[in-house]
């Protein structure tokens, strides 16, 4: 049988595994961040009819420059932008890659502070850039003056700030943000995957793009849209900066049919965001109930949680598992990720991590 060892691929990937969390048919899967909730059935009815218009033009290439979506997505994010600041692709990692592929690759550097979203590493890696990883502050935040001197000191071409972090979930204060765009002589990309899931009243990187022409925002549908099947990731920033993203994109790289399904989409935002509040909730309420339990949840501004203080994450993995609940294993030693999803799904984990605690709580 050949393996991968027996294959000409590039050094440099040898011994990496791809990204990819477990998949398995459970009653309560809870372990890589997706929305939980369905779409609403009148939304849905709008998709499938604007999919279906899609359909009868399939002969001929999208729209190129997916001009309809810019605007939208332009319209949703706000702050005054123009459809020419937006970017979009087959999900934010499809994005990420477009930065990597214009702003980095051979002889160039990306910076970001571990621990953070795995993908970030194998993008580098894809495109041959070299990834370099800063430490955090105590409970995995990170502020100002320790994101600059890590800047200061690698002088990176690009930096990649999670805000809210991933896997942490950590909220990034707005001064870091600001602090890392004024050191930073390359590009600095704000991962936004999360964003709509924050207290209400945080501000976003939005708010900084005004006469910073190398900052980007990412964004996602697949989170807070309860859009992840779909693949639809989008960023904002400088149209000059837009314009070099062009330069390596596939052609066409958006189909008709992914165009239609986010116009859809957002066409109904307040109704596909509706959930948000629910799923704050049910995020503060595992946060309580395992700080009750003697476990340590970590601050978060996304939806889910991380919470340390677990003797054994596999035991209680798989304990978990057994009664049907899927949660992550991401790989920090004595701590354990969850998805905040209905409130049924709540009950059914918090009841379960609840015979596991008195036998799993870290001494």
């Amino acid at each position: 049988m050949t393996s991968l060892e027996d294959l000409p691929i590039r050094d440099d990937l040898r011994g990496r595994t791809p990204y990819g969390a477990p998949q398995q048919a459970v009653p309560v899967a809870l372990n890589v961040n997706e929305n939980t909730h369905p779409i609403p059935e009148v939304v849905a009815h709008d998709i499938v009819a604007r999919v279906a218009a899609a359909i009868m033009t399939l002969n001929r290439y999208p729209d190129r420059e997916f001009s309809a979506l810019r605007g939208a997505l332009a319209d949703y994010l706000g702050h005054d932008l123009e459809p020419a600041q937006i970017w979009a692709a087959n999900g934010s990692n499809e994005v990420l890659q477009h930065i990597m592929q214009a702003y980095g690759g051979p002889g160039r550097s990306v910076l970001g502070f571990a621990p953070t979203y795995s993908m970030y590493g194998l993008l580098a890696s894809g495109t041959g850039t070299e990834w370099i990883t800063a430490g955090r502050d105590d409970e995995f935040e990170l502020g100002p003056e320790t994101a600059v001197a890590a800047v200061r000191e690698h002088d990176p071409d690009i930096v990649l700030l999670c805000a809210p972090n991933n896997p942490t979930g950590t909220p990034l204060p707005i001064e870091t943000i600001e602090a890392v765009a004024d050191a930073a002589r390359g590009i600095v990309v704000v991962d936004e995957a999360y964003f709509e899931f924050a207290d209400p009243g945080t501000p976003s990187a939005l708010t900084l793009l005004e006469g910073r022409p190398r900052l980007l925002v990412s964004r996602t549908m697949s989170k807070a849209f309860a859009f992840a099947g779909a693949r639809v990731g989008y960023l904002a920033g400088d149209p000059a900066a837009i314009d070099a993203l062009r330069l390596v994109r596939l052609p066409y790289h958006l189909s008709a049919l992914t165009q239609a399904a986010a116009l859809g989409a957002l066409a109904h935002s307040a109704e596909m965001l509706a959930m948000v509040d629910e799923i704050r909730g049910q995020r503060e309420r595992i946060s309580d109930e395992l700080a009750r339990l003697g476990f340590h949840p970590y601050r978060s501004g996304s939806n889910f949680v991380l919470f340390g203080g677990v003797d054994d994450p596999r035991a209680v993995f798989e304990q978990l598992l057994a009664r049907g609940i899927l949660i992550r294993e991401i790989g920090i030693p004595g701590h354990l990720r969850v998805t905040a999803g209905t409130e049924a799904e709540t009950t059914a984990f918090l009841e379960a991590i609840a015979v596991s605690a008195p036998n799993r709580i870290a001494s």
